[in-house]
């Protein structure tokens, strides 16, 4: 099967930002790669260079508060230093969770204020309830819009064209 090294699409709507392009550099991609985003979003968030592409998408859209809060929390999970994962749990809460914050998430009332109560003796499973919700926002809201936009439509396409090139 073949495949090929993937630079930024030659699309207007495709657009990498510089910290994407470093880290994604030599990334082989191919088409059956690629429509294997289409199983699940789980598999699109497993492959770098899909979550490169759907974090792009949902940029274009003015809705990338979802995705970066879930990718946030699952840094946040990583933290082994009590004092750095309480530090880190208040610029999360500032961030994404209090009212009216600069990239607040799209979460129930009884969520926000159990998680402002779980902020105040953070733990790792603090944002774990928002964690799911947001995700499940993603999978029935963004993810299928992104498997129908013109972003993802053209890569398929341009690896398909690639691909019976040989």
């Amino acid at each position: 099967m073949p495949s090929l090294i993937v630079e930024p699409l030659n699309t207007q709507h495709f657009i990498m930002d510089q910290d994407d392009r470093k880290r994604n550099k030599n990334i082989r991609l191919s088409l059956e790669d690629t429509q294997q985003w289409s199983q699940s979003l789980e598999r699109l968030l497993e492959s770098k260079y899909g979550m490169a592409t759907f974090r792009n998408f949902l940029k274009s859209e003015y809705s990338d508060e979802n995705i970066e809060f879930w990718l946030t929390c699952e840094e946040y999970k990583k933290i082994k230093s009590s004092f750095r994962m309480s530090s880190r749990a208040k610029k999360i809460y500032e961030q994404f969770i209090k009212a009216e914050s600069p990239k607040e998430i799209n979460i129930d009332y009884h969520t926000r204020e159990q998680i402002k109560r779980n902020v105040k003796t953070s733990t790792i499973h603090c944002f774990d309830d928002a964690q799911k919700i947001v995700y499940g926002l993603m999978e029935r809201d963004s993810y299928p819009r992104f498997l129908r936009s013109d972003i993802y439509r053209t890569l398929l396409e341009n690896l398909a064209a690639d691909a019976t090139k040989g």
